[in-house]
């Protein structure tokens, strides 16, 4: 259709209403129809359709977000009283952001870990934290290892904090819960193309169709092929990414008091690893031994992966206030890699790195979840209340193990589907069952109280874990003060749990669930009419128990307490018709306060960790990050754009060792230096076609993007790259 092309960019002002879901307006129209008389059927008759089509054809959010489900029910993230960042689908195309990874990139307080120990995949940690237990698909949990695309996704919502209450288990930093992209009541099409350095190659395709008066089915394709200036400088393989995706959803009932919602998301990776250089342990920085652009890897070293995942959604809407959202999801992943991890003794070779340097591992993963929430809104004792209720079901199952060698120990070789060793299992169900109310028990003050109790037990066939039964409570609560539409202060706290049996296979039940406590001061404005978000927030974050994240470790427990103190600013939105910026700046302090203690399940024999870390900084957390990205649209179709990515050094280290990185009694660990990478962009726009130019790492500077955590190795980020994309509409 194409006079979509050319709907006016208007935006809701903060004093209307709060929008209610499509469904309620349509049910609305229709109550309203049953009550006209016979003089109003005509209007009656065109209402709906004005409504749909209203619906369909509203803009896209730009950088500011208006809504989002990331706290169980549909509202503006405004008026969440915690942190919340959302990466929209503008940010992410004009970034030419094809990864998770690379979209992440513009979430302030958020670094890179590198791959090692079955971890390889999306590894990030936030505020300090880990998350690879915290990513979520439109709210249910996805924590299988793996390496996730953007094509599907409309946006990215980040919610700091324990969010425990909200998700079940989790860590302190808080959720990323990807948002997949749904059919919608009109006819729209794009397909896209991308050529670029090193090798860049992408195909995407975006089509949805409209069926009937509420049924839509909507199909996303994509495939991407890329290389890498690191190259191995014997037999010239470069890091390679190979992956090719398709999702498609059927909606039908959209905009009716029953809407269903049936789809499906496969991808496909055929990468070859990339782990990075090695740490010199003399200079305790990235290895001048060797140049960065040297790659381990060689033409056999893989890493594959298929990931199929169902969903079937039905929200019911008894009222225009109330409704039942339920979810219904069957997931599988299988993976299998062989990568070269670097050496500082020796350099590439043509047949891969011995010494016990190749990392293998296969896995498949099944997870069955349901996932039920009620909410309301009503008027109690004289108070408003919106409540949400709710139910969710898990069921896990996992398999890992190591790949046998058809090689020899001189030139290995590996295959995906050739395993080696007894299978280590993972197999658990988890019930939990959530209640949550927001008082507003005087004008503009708001009360928070949230309440969630999960239990899990799961089966694991590690030696020293081998049944596990956990029943832990999670709490939220808050305060806020909204004295108008367009500003709101809160004061928040939340904890959490993780008995991690899923994440490490050394968690076991010696020692307590991991603990989590997060306390949050925050303000947020709505500036120029609603159209630029402007947050502020200081928040300590405190972690108990916390456990090892390689699953080869030989001590679970990393340290027994240590907390983040931080503040964050983000500005996001439209500062005029032609200028949108998106920014953040996190500030951190991450302290450990207690050392580990590691209990042997067998003998009850405690380690202690070396007392000097005590006061140390935590590993992989700078003390700043610092993330902006802006354009500007110029006359007769063109728009420049730009920005700029830093962070403060790290730390890789061994928290655990009872002899920690100390020089003559000074806290001495590998560090990753700061940097700060800058990226422009120059696009000509028209109503049906568009072309794009990104130029990433404007400056060709050579930085390190990702740390593995214990020290061994760092992976740099990429050099200066160029890709030129074609986008046409119909």
């Amino acid at each position: 259709m194409a006079h979509a092309q050319t709907t006016p960019d208007v935006r809701p002002r903060r004093d209307t209403p709060a929008l209610l879901p499509l469904g309620a307006l349509l049910l609305g129209g229709f109550s309203l129809c049953a009550q006209a008389g016979p003089t109003a059927a005509p209007q009656a008759q065109d209402l709906p359709a004005v409504t749909v089509k209203a619906a369909a054809e509203a803009p896209a959010d730009g950088y500011r977000a208006t809504t989002t489900r990331v706290g169980k029910t549909l509202q503006d993230p405004h008026d969440v009283p915690q942190t919340v960042t959302t990466v929209t689908r503008s940010l992410l195309e004009e970034q030419q952001a094809d990864s998770l990874r690379e979209a992440l990139r513009n979430v302030s307080g958020l670094t890179f870990n590198a791959a090692e120990g079955g971890r390889s995949g999306d590894n990030m940690s936030l505020r300090g934290f880990y998350t690879f237990g915290d990513i979520y698909l439109d709210g249910i949990r996805d924590t299988a290892q793996y390496n996730r695309e953007t094509f599907n996704l409309e946006q990215i919502d980040v919610l700091r904090g324990a969010a425990a209450m909200l998700f079940g288990r989790g860590q302190a930093g808080g959720v990323i819960n990807m948002v997949s992209k749904t059919p919608t009541l009109m006819d729209r099409n794009r397909v896209t193309g991308s050529v670029g350095t090193h090798g860049y190659q992408e195909v995407t395709g975006d089509f949805n169709k409209r069926l009937d008066d509420n049924t839509a089915v909507r199909i996303n394709v994509m495939k991407r092929d890329e290389g890498s200036w690191r190259a191995n400088p014997v037999t010239g393989t470069e890091a390679e990414v190979h992956r090719e995706g398709a999702a498609l959803s059927f909606g039908t009932g959209i905009g009716t008091a029953d809407e269903f919602t049936l789809s499906h998301h496969y991808l496909k990776t055929r990468d070859n690893p990339d782990y990075g250089v090695p740490f010199d342990s003399a200079a305790k920085r990235p290895s001048g031994k060797f140049p960065a652009s040297y790659f381990w890897g060689i033409d056999g070293t893989f890493d594959d992966s298929e990931t199929n995942i169902t969903s079937l959604v039905h929200q019911h809407r008894f009222t225009p206030t109330t409704e039942l959202r339920t979810q219904l999801r069957y997931a599988t992943y299988s993976r299998a890699y062989w990568a070269a991890a670097p050496s500082n003794n020796s350099g590439p070779s043509a047949a891969g790195v011995t010494g016990g340097q190749n990392k293998t591992r296969s896995s498949d993963t099944r997870n069955l979840t349901l996932q039920s929430d009620l909410s309301t809104r009503a008027e109690l004792f004289g108070m408003k209340h919106e409540l949400l209720a709710g139910y969710e079901y898990l069921q896990e199952d996992s398999t890992r193990q190591s790949l046998l060698n058809l090689g020899t120990a001189a030139r290995p070789r590996y295959a995906s589907g050739t395993t080696t060793g007894t299978p280590t299992t993972y197999n658990g169900e988890t019930h939990a069952l959530y209640v949550q109310d927001s008082i507003e028990f005087i004008p503009d003050w708001k009360l928070l109280l949230g309440l969630r109790r999960d239990e899990l037990n799961a089966r694991y066939s590690s030696l020293t874990s081998p049944r596990l039964s956990f029943g832990e409570t999670s709490l939220r609560t808050g305060i806020s003060w909204q004295p108008a539409p367009d500003t709101h202060y809160y004061l928040s706290f939340s904890d959490s749990f993780s008995p991690t049996a899923d994440l490490y296979q050394l968690s076991g039940g010696a020692s307590p669930a991991e603990r989590s406590k997060v306390t949050e001061l925050g303000a947020k404005w709505l500036l120029l009419d609603g159209d630029l978000a402007f947050r502020s927030a200081i928040y300590r974050a405190d972690k108990e128990w916390e456990r090892s994240t390689d699953l080869e470790s030989t001590a679970s427990i990393l340290t027994r307490k240590r907390r983040t103190d931080g503040i964050e600013f983000e500005l996001a939105g439209r500062i005029n018709e032609h200028w949108e910026v998106f920014s953040g700046l996190a500030l951190m302090d991450a302290t450990i306060l207690a050392v580990a203690e590691n209990l042997n399940a067998n003998t009850g024999v405690v380690t202690s960790a070396d007392p000097r870390f005590k006061g140390e900084r935590a590993r992989n957390t700078p003390s700043y990050t610092f993330n902006l990205w802006s354009t500007y649209r110029l006359p007769g179709g063109w728009k420049i754009g730009g920005g700029v990515e830093a962070k403060g050094e790290r730390y890789a280290y061994v928290p655990s060792s009872a002899n920690g990185p100390f020089t003559n009694g000074r806290f001495d660990p590998n560090v990753a230096p700061a940097y700060t990478r800058w990226d422009a962009m120059l696009a000509y726009e028209q109503p049906t076609w568009s072309a794009r130019l990104n130029v990433k790492n404007l400056f060709d500077k050579v930085y390190y993007d990702s740390i593995y955590d214990n020290g061994g190795f760092t992976v740099p980020g990429t050099r200066r790259a160029v890709v030129l994309t074609g986008e046409y509409k119909f």
